[in-house]
């Protein structure tokens, strides 16, 4: 007989926030951890994963009340709603613009890459769909939100598993292979690093962006960004109703994080009132943090093992397009200069994984070769902006394509 201890709404957030410490505690004392920027609630719920799979081993059970795990998760998209800035993406000027269309091609056709080859090796292609954009460009936190979906709405056994296993590869993945990549550019094209000034809009971005992260922060500032999530994700509810009610399934959080588009942009463009940037990052990655958390609580590892080949040949084949993709379109399209080289870099590690792998990619292929001010700031705003967006729509289509 199996002994249970069951944890309650408040002890099952309390707990996964004792997780997120240890994780944070473990990433600053290992050095693996630290360099490939693996996210420390992915750290910490793993740990406990596999304790959990020897105590269900030793007939001990856990039951956690996850009641607060999908409004942490829609309260995250809606952040990432309320920092798409049309305004922002204009003033980046042409380079924006055509960064974030090359990088929303690689959504579509790492997605094309996963379901094709999910039917070649004959496993369920919205598992497939698991290694596709939504773990490669989205990371764990929109990796756990489609495993949960996929779980709920369409019984997949092992989803979640095979999201975090899958988001955790593309994250090592984009970190080994970014710098190799922009390197033998750099040397084949014998590039070399051009005056170090900004076009002027680059400029005007970064100051912007600069002076909003160091105003002040005030209670009323605090209150106003939760008043601006809540509000979303109310109206986002509502809308969500309609549609379940005439049968139509998508995601809780697209309807949030599309009101939290059109609250920001209408706080840029009318003037009446502000969105703080700052706080709703903070507030977005604190969402986040806890909803992985939550999410790798009760991971069963012992599911992977029968799908752990057909998700490594799919893996291996993002790593491939990746680097194919960022050598022959993203150098090529954007300039084939040794800014462009330093880009290509920066895209492998958050077209596997996520931003700050993409900068710790520059950082290293700069320090040797020289700076490439533009290179950052393309992928500091598509990767931290607005890359989510659009891969949310483009995952919803090929959801939709694969249920027709």
């Amino acid at each position: 007989m199996k002994f249970m201890i069951f944890f309650d709404m408040i002890q099952t957030v309390a707990f996964a926030a004792f997780l997120l410490f240890i994780g944070t505690l473990l990433c600053r004392k290992i050095s693996f951890l630290n360099k490939y920027n693996i996210p420390a609630p992915v750290v910490g719920g793993l740990i406990f994963a596999f304790l959990n799979w020897g105590l269900q081993s030793a007939l001990i059970g856990m039951r956690f009340d996850t009641t607060l795990q999908d409004p942490f998760m829609i309260a995250f998209f809606t952040t990432i709603g309320l920092g798409a800035s049309m305004k922002l993406l204009k003033e980046g000027g042409k380079h924006l613009v055509v960064f974030l269309a090359i990088a929303s091609t690689l959504l579509v056709l790492q997605n094309a890459v996963a379901w094709g080859l999910s039917i070649v090796t004959g496993i369920n292609p919205l598992l497939g769909l698991l290694a596709g954009s939504i773990t490669m460009s989205g990371g764990h936190g929109t990796g756990a939100t489609f495993a949960r979906f996929f779980t709920q709405e369409y019984h997949l056994a092992g989803a979640m598993e095979l999201a975090m296993a899958a988001a955790t590869f593309g994250l090592v993945s984009g970190s080994l292979i970014g710098g190799p990549i922009a390197r033998r550019l750099i040397l084949k094209k014998q590039l070399r690093s051009g005056i170090a000034a900004q076009d002027e809009q680059a400029k005007a971005v970064e100051e912007t962006i600069l002076e909003a992260e160091q105003a002040p922060v005030t209670k009323e500032d605090i209150l106003s960004a939760i008043f601006q999530i809540t509000f979303c994700m109310g109206v986002g509810s509502v809308v969500y109703g309609f549609f379940l009610q005439m049968n139509i399934k998508v995601p809780t959080y697209l309807f949030a994080l599309f009101v939290g588009i059109i609250v920001r942009n209408l706080a840029d463009f009318t003037g009446i009132y502000k969105v703080s940037t700052r706080l709703i990052d903070l507030m977005g990655s604190v969402s986040l943090s806890l909803f992985l958390a939550m999410a790798l609580m009760s991971l069963k590892l012992w599911e992977l093992v029968d799908l752990a080949l057909p998700m490594f040949v799919i893996l291996l084949g993002q790593v491939v397009l990746m680097a194919c993709f960022a050598t022959f379109v993203t150098f090529k399209l954007n300039g084939a200069d040794y800014d462009a080289a330093v880009l290509a870099g920066g895209h492998c590690g958050f077209g596997l994984g996520a931003t700050p792998n993409a900068i710790a990619n520059m950082q290293a292929i700069t320090n040797k070769y020289g700076p490439a001010p533009r290179a950052f700031f393309l992928v500091s705003i598509v990767g931290a902006f607005f890359i989510d967006v659009v891969n949310a729509f483009v995952i919803q289509g090929f959801v939709s394509l694969m249920m027709m």
